[in-house]
């Protein structure tokens, strides 16, 4: 209904921020990640997420579309409302969270304030192919700086691995070891990872 909002910030809160936009204020209830986001600034856009229910009407507002994206899968699954969303948006990164759902970590979830095992697995089981969509910006992005990585990537997707699992497995060598790796010794380390 509003895809977002971009006015003058007169409030900001942890938890909830005021946006004026053509002399209406908006409260929005808002995560510590995008609280974060949002700067100092007095100018402001949040990208947003209406809820509507009998009772009252709720706006979510979020520093970028994709923690938004993030938000609305996490609300998709049974038992998750706006507000446990906006817990573990408050308690981890999007990047953090769309890991561990694609890891299956489910201990990580578990950690989460109000997510127990069986929400933390039906998170897992619910959201790991769709935010297998959103990994490759993620994960292979990262990996474009680094001829040699991209190497190592196009060939263990040529030998059959799956390319998302592969970036990660990457993003790992590289960050423990130099970077100053040759292509067949990144793919010999990723192959006996994989």
């Amino acid at each position: 209904m509003i895809e977002f909002l971009n006015g003058r910030l007169i409030e900001k809160n942890p938890a909830y921020a005021v946006v004026e936009c053509n002399g209406v204020g908006y409260y929005v209830n808002i995560s510590l990640q995008t609280f974060e986001g949002m700067g100092n600034s007095e100018s402001c856009k949040l990208f947003t997420h209406m809820v509507v229910r009998e009772d009252a009407h709720s706006l979510y507002g979020f520093a970028g579309p994709q923690e938004r994206q993030l938000f609305r899968h996490l609300i998709s699954v049974s038992g998750i409302g706006p507000n446990t969303a906006r817990i573990i948006l408050s308690s981890y990164k999007s990047e953090d969270v769309i890991a561990a759902i694609a890891n299956e970590n489910v201990d990580l979830l578990k950690s989460i304030k109000g997510i127990g095992a069986k929400t933390a697995q039906r998170i897992v089981i619910d959201l790991k192919d769709k935010v297998a969509k959103d990994i490759p910006q993620l994960e292979i992005s990262s990996l474009e700086d680094n001829t040699t990585k991209e190497e190592a990537l196009s060939a263990l997707a040529v030998l059959g691995f799956d390319r998302n699992r592969s970036a990660k497995v990457l993003q790992k060598i590289y960050r423990g070891q130099s970077s100053e790796l040759t292509v067949e010794q990144v793919i010999k380390e990723a192959l006996k990872q994989l």
